[in-house]
């Protein structure tokens, strides 16, 4: 927002001041109540002509901008509002004085909305530069998290010890969820049942499995399908599986209601590498299945 007023506004708000009011003490009541006192006021000679007395004080505030803009401008918006000028229609030759003050104050107000607007577009293109750097940042900070987790997923490839494989596969997904403000909860354990992890997306809620080498086979579908039917209806299953699923497992869960949503490597790939935004992913992967019954759309086909 601009930091000081146009010279423009300031010589029509010193015209306006001028002739709003015939007396010098009906101007300085005027005055006193749109400043919230004396002290300003009093710092003009009150002795001069009126005319000197407005020049004076609004010379003192424009002087110092940084300090009295406030003033400045509680008096350009109480006078551009001045309506009433009958205290001037009434005097000698009152309709030309009404009438020079109407104008003068026309002007201002013409000048104060003008300037009005030109502070709420430039407060708009602010507040949107400030939502766009903040988006920027965002971007930015997923990025690097996407890329530490890309580093994490591609150093397990390398990893001889399989439960430990494992284990850190379940901490990358957790963090993955973290990054993309998913709610997520850790590896938890039910009556028996191991659950890898789990997150909250639009309303529902997900069980997440995650497992590492070969195929998913039918069989071990079957089991996390069933923990997840014996969970709350808005209740889904999200099955990652790096190196994909066997076909008829695919093929046999995706003839019933879907409970199960998969997810191979070569997805999880994609949005580390940023090439697809992970809950863009889910989406429509979820959307599919609504639509089609299919549980499996890898990016690739999307």
């Amino acid at each position: 927002m601009s930091k000081r007023l146009s010279p423009l506004a300031i010589q029509a708000l010193q015209e306006a001041l001028s002739v709003v009011y015939w007396y010098k003490q009906d101007l300085k009541r005027f005055l006193i109540a749109a400043l919230g006192g004396t002290s300003l006021v009093n710092q003009a000679d009150w002795d001069q002509p009126k005319r000197q007395i407005v020049s004076d004080l609004v010379e003192i505030l424009c002087a110092d901008q940084e300090r009295y803009l406030g003033e400045l401008r509680i008096l350009l918006k109480a006078v551009s509002e001045f309506r009433d000028f009958s205290h001037l229609a009434r005097l000698e030759d009152g309709p030309r004085k009404a009438k020079e003050a109407k104008e003068a104050v026309r002007q201002l107000h013409d000048l104060v909305h003008t300037h009005d607007e030109l502070i709420k577009k430039e407060q708009e293109a602010q507040e949107k530069r400030k939502t766009e750097e903040l988006r920027q940042d965002t971007r930015k900070a997923v990025a690097a998290g996407l890329e530490n987790l890309r580093q994490r997923y591609v150093a397990l490839v390398m990893e001889p010890n399989t439960n430990k494989r494992g284990f850190q596969l379940e901490k990358v997904m957790y963090d993955l969820f973290r990054l993309f403000d998913l709610d997520p909860k850790a590896s938890f354990r039910i009556t028996g049942e191991q659950i890898d992890g789990a997150f909250s997306l639009q309303g529902m809620d997900y069980l997440c499995e995650a497992k590492w080498a070969g195929l998913i086979a039918a069989k071990d579908m079957d089991v996390f399908a069933s923990k997840v039917q014996r969970k709350l209806d808005n209740t889904l299953g999200l099955m990652l599986s790096v190196d994909g699923f066997q076909e008829e497992g695919i093929v046999a869960h995706s003839k019933q209601r879907p409970v199960l949503l998969l997810m191979t490597g070569a997805d999880l790939m994609a949005v580390f590498e940023g090439r697809i935004d992970f809950v863009d992913l889910l989406v429509r992967k979820r959307r599919h299945a609504s639509q089609t019954g299919n549980i499996l759309i890898e990016f690739s086909h999307m």
